[in-house]
């Protein structure tokens, strides 16, 4: 008898882990929903296959996506099995992967002690290249491509696998040749980037069959953590290794697949049993975390993906509270609402520390921040706090300087950002002369300008700097402060330089410059909001209860909290617009998984907010509840809502929320909206449903005109299928759904 089969680790497992622990031959999809246990099936699977004596450790190859993750598992293997736990190959994709390419670097024009490039070395050495090539950086910057050349390294992409006709639009056409040269430069280096290490192992084991053989003769078992968030390279690389046994254990969740926009596949995890049809499906659904309730909003949200393998999460644990579903006027008072329930929590007994706000997108905790610091509530930002982001320190040095010329600090920051020519030399120039004068570094940029000590174009970009922060100066006397910030952040060139990175990144440091322009149109000018801003940055919260966790949804993945608020339940910005314009259905199930990965989050108490106004580039307008709030039960709710919020999710577009209902969830903010005249919130869209009828016939080509309802008027650079990439006028690059989109004569 397996020895393991006694062992308490085993014994502690419900039946479904056992299942799964006790099945060692052939495929292995284990369905892991969230809060069931998945670390301790992979752990004990581990242990088991050792146990049994069917292997040995360097037999057996473990892949996790993080190295904390695979540390984890590291140590509870010791725990259960010793010391021959450090044999097991386990780590990373990409560490494996290394590994691997260290044995057989010479096969890809590589020696074995190459190296890997760091993400900066990798924009600088493709500026050179482009450079060379004469692309204009400054329109396609070497930073996006690098973001595309990682996303064509992702799909197991070489340059002579790339079809021109599909990527004219970036850099000319040249972008191929960049790529092309680019991987002869890293051979030339004797290096690698990220990307590579996954694609040379490709190359090698597609040209040298052989040698793939002998990786089949060492490696006999596989188990992989997290499948639902592979992408195709590394889903092309584990089914070449898992080839000849095919003794490989995936463990995933495809209802929490939320990572598409970095490049991963939930098709991979729901195509397993296409791949391996003898393969055997076992579903963790037992979840020792959170209440009935909670459970069972998660199942009645995600059962509406149509993409997914189907399981429902099931407790034994009590119902526990309903779910308080909470109606504000505008972000302002949601943060109010949200701070007043968590310090009532925390009077009932909570800790700050067991408590998160969760938000969509990062932008949205500037309002929580301000009332946490404004109220003492101690909180810690799971990423950069909003105030303390690159590119709102960067405006806000912009905007220290219009306000006070002698801000020293302030425009040494922002001399050279984006790049305009004034480098170190130019500015240890600046500041020599005015420690030895006494004076300001604006003012001796200004007496600089009277010499010849500055080369000619170096004095002509400096001029023109200076000018124009002597005229945004004294326009702060003339135009609104909100107004003039715009301006400044367009005239600098800094919202352009941020446009051009064409990236997940820039696009989300755009929507943060707008967040920070919303923020100023609470203040009567510009001196008190960035003296409001001062004050808040020097907010020091410290508590012996720890501090409320602020993060986004993304980032929260594999967290739990006791408490969880999940604000912003509004179409447009949850489930978010952008990904459904980009992406269609998909982008849509992929947003109602990342709600069900917030509500996951919570053990005990949860709290959905949804305001009536949201504050958008500058302009005031009508928000709409998310019909993801439509999809919960009525009576898993705090306060049943009168109506149709109840109603079936596949009609949400004729839901309309009654404001004159007789709710006590309701707050001031709605009676508020009420005696302004607005009785309901229609969610019917008509825009949109006419536009998929009018374009269901339409064959887009290259060059033609079009609007769209959030980007405006661009034109059409290529397309792939029903997915266009269009150059808006204002918004840039963006790829968005035909059926987005209307064709202008």
């Amino acid at each position: 008898m397996n020895n393991f089969y006694n062992h308490k680790a085993f014994n502690d497992l419900n039946p479904s882990q056992k299942e799964a622990v006790k099945n060692l031959e052939g495929p292995l999809l284990v369905l892991s929903g969230a809060g069931t246990g998945k670390t301790r099936v992979l752990t004990a699977r581990l242990a088991n296959l050792l146990y049994s004596n069917n292997t040995k450790p360097w037999n057996i190859l473990a892949v996790t996506f993080t190295n904390k993750a695979a540390k984890e598992m590291r140590v509870r293997l010791e725990t259960l099995i010793g010391p021959s736990a450090n044999s097991v190959w386990l780590g990373t994709f990409h560490s494996i992967a290394a590994r691997i390419l260290r044995e057989n670097a010479e096969i890809v024009g590589l020696g074995s002690n190459y190296t890997i490039i760091t993400p900066d070395d990798q924009v600088r050495l493709l500026k050179q290249i482009m450079l060379d090539d004469e692309i204009d950086i400054k329109k396609f910057t070497p930073k996006s491509m690098s973001n595309l050349i990682g996303k064509w390294k992702d799909k197991g992409y070489k340059p002579d696998d790339l079809k021109k006709s599909n990527i004219d639009y970036f850099a000319n056409g040249k972008a191929i040749n960049v790529y092309k040269t680019y991987q002869m430069r890293l051979i030339t280096l004797n290096s690698t980037d990220f990307g590579d290490l996954l694609l040379h192992n490709l190359t090698i084991f597609s040209k040298h069959p052989d040698i793939l053989t002998q990786y089949h003769s060492k490696l006999s078992y596989f188990l992989v953590d997290e499948y639902q968030d592979t992408n195709t390279i590394q889903y092309l690389w584990l089914k070449l290794l898992a080839d000849k046994t095919k003794n490989i254990c995936c463990v995933g969740d495809d209802d929490q697949s939320i990572y598409g926009w970095r490049g991963a596949q939930v098709g991979n995890i729901l195509r397993f049993e296409k791949d391996y049809p003898l393969a055997k499906v076992i579903k963790l659904e037992e979840n020792y975390r959170s209440t009935g309730r909670i459970l069972e909003a998660a199942n009645s949200i995600i059962i509406n993906n149509k993409e997914r393998l189907g399981k429902n999460l099931k407790t034994s644990s009590k119902d526990g509270d309903k779910i308080d579903l909470i109606s504000v006027w505008d972000g302002m008072e949601e943060a109010k609402k949200t701070s007043s329930e968590i310090e009532n929590l925390y009077s009932a007994g909570f800790r700050h520390d067991q408590m998160a706000v969760l938000v969509r997108a990062g932008h949205q905790t500037r309002y929580f921040e301000e009332r946490f610091v404004d109220i003492g509530i101690p909180y810690k930002v799971i990423g950069a706090k909003f105030y303390e982001r690159m590119e709102i320190r960067d405006a806000l040095a912009y905007l220290r300087v219009v306000q006070q010329p002698n801000d020293d600090l302030a425009l040494e920051r922002i001399i050279n950002i984006p790049k305009r020519g004034l480098g170190t030399n130019t500015t240890s120039m600046i500041h020599s002369y005015a420690k030895k004068n006494n004076i300001s570094f604006f003012s001796a940029s200004q007496e600089l300008l009277m010499t010849d000590e500055l080369r000619p174009n170096v004095k002509r970009t400096l001029l023109n700097l200076i000018n124009q922060f002597l005229d945004w100066n004294n326009q702060n006397k003339e135009i609104a402060h909100t107004d003039l910030a715009l301006k400044v952040l367009e005239e600098s060139g800094y919202i352009a330089h941020w446009q051009n990175e064409k990236t997940i990144d820039g696009e989300g440091r755009l929507e943060n410059l707008k967040e920070l322009i919303n923020a100023m149109s609470g203040f009567d000018n510009l001196s008190g909001f960035l003296e409001h801003i001062s004050l808040v940055m020097d907010g020091d919260n410290t508590a012996d209860a720890g501090e409320v966790s602020l993060m986004t949804l993304h980032a929260a993945k594999g967290l739990e909290f006791d408490v969880v608020f999940l604000p912003g339940w509004e179409e447009g910005l949850f489930p978010s617009q952008r990904s459904i314009d980009e992406l269609g259905l998909a982008g849509l199930e992929e947003e109602r998984r990342l709600a069900y990965v917030g509500i996951t989050r919570a053990k005990q108490r949860l709290f959905i907010t949804f305001a009536a106004n949201r504050q958008i580039h500058g302009l005031w307008q009508g928000s709409i509840p998310s019909r993801f709030i439509s999809e919960l039960p009525r009576h898993i709710l705090n306060e049943n809502i009168e109506g149709n919020i109840g109603a079936d999710a596949s009609s949400y577009n004729q839901i309309d929320f009654d404001l004159s209902t007789k709710n006590a969830s309701y707050g001031p903010g709605f009676l508020r909206a009420k005696q302004n005249g607005i009785n309901g919130i229609n969610v019917y869209k008509k825009t949109q449903i006419n536009n998929n009828i009018l374009n269901s016939n339409i064959e887009f080509v290259n060059g033609q005109r079009v609007f769209h309802q959030k980007f405006g008027m661009g034109r059409i650079m290529s397309s792939d299928g029903d997915k266009l990439n269009i150059n808006f006028d204002k918004a840039g690059e963006k790829k968005v759904v035909s059926s987005f989109v209307k064709l202008i004569d």
